[in-house]
């Protein structure tokens, strides 16, 4: 993961739109050669498709095929954030494939409080990716991108789902 600051005008500049349809539903992609700046749910279908690595990737992903951690060490994931968030991003991604780690397990080793945990999985800006739907409450599933129900709600289960962490 690439922590190197940038400002958000040298972000627009240096990445392109791409549009990606997943099982959730259309994606919308902020990259630039193999480095992934933004990813969110929603379509612009006026945006080229993604191609290249980066869609190899997240096909890989949902396919649920285990190349998929293989071609993800390929591309540089570059969400810019606080350095709080940063922190938390990166132990996202240690949180292998089918598991999950409570807000409160991650606070303790930061060592914070677990709704700063989760305002940090919240303002994820490379969602699916970097794996904020693996990070759970204690008594159940917690938010997903600051919702506790409704379309991003549902995400989550789909995602813990596709990933056997859910049965």
């Amino acid at each position: 993961m690439d922590s190197s600051p940038r400002s958000a005008a040298s972000l627009r500049a240096l990445s392109a739109l791409r549009r990606y349809g997943s099982p959730l539903g259309p994606l919308v992609l902020g990259v630039a050669h193999d480095r992934v700046y933004d990813l969110a749910y929603g379509d612009r279908p006026e945006l080229p498709p993604l191609d290249g690595i980066v869609r190899e990737v997240l096909d890989a992903y949902f396919a649920a095929d285990p190349v998929y951690l293989s071609l993800l060490a390929q591309i540089t994931l570059a969400p810019q954030g606080t350095l709080f968030q940063q922190q938390v991003w990166r132990m996202l991604l240690r949180i292998p494939w089918g598991q999950t780690q409570t807000y409160g397990a991650l606070a303790a080793v930061l060592p914070s409080a677990a709704q700063a945990v989760g305002q940090a999985c919240k303002a994820n800006p490379i969602a699916v990716l970097i794996p904020c739907h693996r990070v759970v409450a204690v008594s159940g599933l917690g938010g997903y991108g600051g919702a506790r129900g409704g379309m991003d709600w549902e995400r989550k289960g789909w995602l813990l789902r596709h990933e056997g962490a859910l049965l």
